[in-house]
């Protein structure tokens, strides 16, 4: 075999009496490019162009497998760097303790797969924020990939994150010099190099790696059409103007990979006495610390292996310092704050304040109109900014339209807050946000205090209905909770109890969240003490005795419910000294309703009656019909049922009698069929049951609202008495299902556990052989 394709290529031409111009013509090849050929100015052509050539010059089979095989060596491998370009093509050193994205090297094997001579060469985007190890996973799958790209890889920098990127013409220099191709042919224009790449990678099966991509213009004039190689590019950016390629989003490092990097780093592993047991707890919480980041991890291994004398809990302890923990995560010229800070420069300047600002917000995740609020602009510009930020990798996205930061960024974004913006711009912006989201919850909370919608201006949320307020109290209850407590601790008491008045029904309907409507009445009562409304004050106090007694009777504590009891008498008494008729019968069915849990049945049914009488005088229909099922629950519960059961059905005539029932009536009246179902069921009046289920109830069971679980369960009972099975089954399943669907009323455990009891108790029957059932 000659040494080198030009050699070998000009005697196979001479052997048959062919000029240079004559085998251009014959074979379709310029007669500059067979020329530099020859000269080894090109030392391995395409494989359509030795094609083509042996075709012109009638090659047997021996002669074109030489020629094809002399051409294929004539082709630079990745350790044969260009000298002109020293490590251009040369992939960065790989990582031996690489650990983790077993998922994404997968989805790379399965694309490489795919590459053909005859297809489009695939081309894979692994993109993320910073620290999130791109590049070594891009590296590692080159590494497993290398035997099935025979003809090696070339590697560049696009320098995406500097300052000044490399330009598309210089990447392309280097491509082309490191595939093979002497300086002198290299094209000045872009589009002829980009031409000249394609060319060279359709007849190789190589393997490229774009590493740190800027843009999809940058990128793209990189990209071959056909060919049997592969294309990696790695970026911030998800590079979502690139068509027909596979993108691959890098996440956090989970638990387990973030504590096997760790340990691999510190030389630190667990053997399972009690003293690794602890070390691998305080792996785990440096691992949460690093915010289970690559980088971040890869840092505080480093530090650990460097001092010896640090255990990981004094690590631990210094990353948990939030101020300092940035800092702590650097070490060398390498650093996560040096990392996000990259991104962040090469933000639009709107978008860098709406990123500062965005520490602000006191949840988790956050949507558009607070970062409108935050920065004054409208809706669609803050939109635009959190893509933006999404883009480069700086926020996440949280479900279709929520948003959210890596707890290390937030830390990175809170930093750049302080650093840019004044103490008085950042307690405006605050404030802005804190009224905003007060004034939004009042307006949303207000939706369920009476039968019309309430007026005023909710600013960036427009409410249409009753259940759109409720969804919006659901999902941001972290953000308006925390809303409340700075506005508490600043004093602003009028705004704060005016907040507290809005969320009375609201209560009622979340009671799964009686810890938080604790703190809430908590604090609306302080502020109201320190208005001059005193009845305001008292009916503050009411609702916070409603919430203790609501967490009391959740946690089945008999001695806070009495608590509960004589802090609802105190401000009976109040209410009594003041003439607040409706306010005394509030605070006296809340002492009735903590009695009747605390078992204490008659002065239970006392207050309970008291209550009723009082709500009448007042003309308060809500705490009559709340007055007036508490009265019936209790005199079951005392063992009375005809009495309870003659004052359920003159409850429900009452409310039929209305000429335009209330939300308090209409709620009461599902309350007292669901109670009237269940104290039949209790019977064993089972007919009686089923028949309420048909008619007056029916509504109900297929409104799907709170009550409806618990008439769902007397409804299956029912029927399991009466030996409708299947019957019984549906509406015991409903009874679970329903309640947790809806996401307001949530069954308590030991509903739970006694509906799946019955569930079981069915099965196992179902299950029986024929002579047992």
């Amino acid at each position: 075999m000659a040494s080198s394709f030009g050699p070998l290529l000009r005697g196979l031409r001479q052997s048959t009496g062919l000029t240079i111009g004559e085998l251009s013509h014959a074979s379709g090849v310029s007669v500059r490019a067979i020329g530099d050929m020859e000269r080894g100015v090109s030392r391995g052509p395409q494989r359509r162009t030795v094609e083509a050539l042996a075709d012109a010059l009638g090659l047997d089979d021996e002669q074109r497998a030489e020629l094809a095989d002399t051409a294929r060596a004539g082709r630079p491998r990745t350790a044969d760097p260009a000298p002109e370009q020293p490590g251009s093509n040369a992939l960065p050193r790989s990582l031996g303790d690489f650990v983790g994205r077993t998922a994404e090297l997968e989805l790379l094997d399965e694309r490489a797969r795919t590459a053909s001579a005859d297809g489009p060469t695939p081309v894979v985007v692994v993109h993320g924020a910073a620290g999130l190890g791109k590049t070594a996973c891009a590296v590692r799958a080159a590494e497993l990939l290398h035997e099935r790209f025979p003809d090696g890889g070339l590697y560049v920098d696009l320098r995406g994150v500097d300052p000044a990127p490399m330009a598309t013409t210089d990447a392309l220099r280097r491509l082309l010099l490191a595939s093979g191709l002497d300086a002198r042919a290299i094209a000045e224009d872009q589009h002829e190099r980009a031409g000249q790449l394609r060319a060279i990678l359709a007849d190789r099966r190589s393997l490229v790696l774009l590493d740190n991509a800027a843009d999809e213009a940058q990128v793209r004039p990189l990209l071959p059409a056909h060919g049997a190689g592969m294309v990696i590019v790695t970026s911030r950016r998800t590079l979502a103007g690139l068509e027909g390629v596979t993108r691959v989003p890098l996440a956090p490092f989970s638990p387990q990979e973030s504590a096997e990097l760790l340990e691999a780093l510190s030389n630190r592993t667990a053997d399972g006495n009690a003293v690794e047991t602890e070390t691998a707890a305080e792996t785990a919480r440096v691992s949460e610390l690093c915010g289970r980041l690559p980088l971040a991890l890869r840092i505080a291994g480093t530090r650990l292996a460097s001092q010896p004398e640090w255990t990981m809990r004094h690590l631990a302890e210094r990353l948990s310092d939030e101020d300092r923990r940035l800092a702590n995560l650097a070490v060398g010229d390498v650093g996560v704050e040096a990392a996000f800070a990259l991104s962040y420069v090469a933000l639009p300047e709107q978008a860098k304040e709406c990123f500062r600002r965005l520490a602000l917000v006191p949840a988790v995740d956050f949507g558009a109109p607070i970062a409108a609020v935050l920065t004054e602009a409208d809706r669609y510009d803050a939109e635009d900014q959190l893509d933006e930020l999404v883009e480069l990798g700086l926020l996440q996205h949280e479900g279709t339209d929520r948003y959210r930061f890596h707890d290390l960024i937030r830390l990175y974004a809170n930093h750049r807050l302080h650093e840019e913006e004044s103490d008085a711009a950042r307690a405006t912006a605050e404030r802005r946000m804190t009224d905003w989201l007060l004034e939004t919850a009042t307006a949303a909370g207000r939706w369920f205090d009476g039968d019309s919608p309430p007026a005023g201006d909710e600013g960036h949320v427009r409410f249409t209905s009753p259940e759109e307020a409720r969804v919006w109290l659901l999902v941001k209850k972290e953000s308006w909770l925390a809303a409340l407590r700075l506005a508490a601790v600043a004093g602003r008491d009028a705004q704060v109890a005016r907040f507290g008045e809005a969320m009375n029904w609201i209560a009622n309907e979340t009671q799964v969240w009686a810890t938080d409507w604790l703190e809430v009445f908590g604090l609306t009562r302080s502020a109201a003490a320190r208005l001059p409304d005193r009845r305001g004050e008292l009916w503050h106090t009411i609702r916070h005795v409603w919430a203790r007694l609501t967490v009391a009777a959740q946690r089945r504590d008999d001695k806070a419910l009495r608590e509960a009891a004589e802090q609802a008498m105190e401000a009976y008494q109040l209410a009594e000294g003041l003439g607040a008729v409706r306010e005394q019968a509030e605070a006296v069915c809340n002492a009735a309703e903590a009695w009747r849990l605390a078992h204490d049945d008659d002065r239970s049914l006392w207050a309970y009656t008291r209550g009723r009488e009082l709500a009448e005088t007042a003309g308060d229909q809500s705490t009559y019909f709340w007055a007036s099922g508490g009265l019936v629950v209790g005199l079951a519960q005392a063992g009375r049922y005809d009495d309870a059961l003659k004052a359920f059905r003159s409850m429900l005539r009452t409310i039929e009698e209305l000429p335009a029932p209330t939300a308090a009536a209409e709620n009461t009246r599902w309350f007292a069929l669901a109670r009237l179902s269940t104290l039949l069921a209790d019977a064993g009046r089972y007919g009686d049951v089923v028949e309420i289920a048909r008619t007056s109830a029916a509504a109900l069971l297929e409104e799907g609202n709170n009550w409806a679980p618990l008439t769902h369960r007397a409804v299956g009972r029912a029927y399991l008495g009466l030996g409708a099975n299947d019957k019984a089954r549906e509406h015991l399943t409903l009874a679970i299902g329903r309640g947790e669907a809806r996401g307001r009323w949530q069954p308590r455990p030991a509903f739970v556990d006694e509906v799946n009891a019955l569930i079981a108790a069915l099965d196992d029957e179902a299950g029986a052989p024929e002579e047992i059932r």
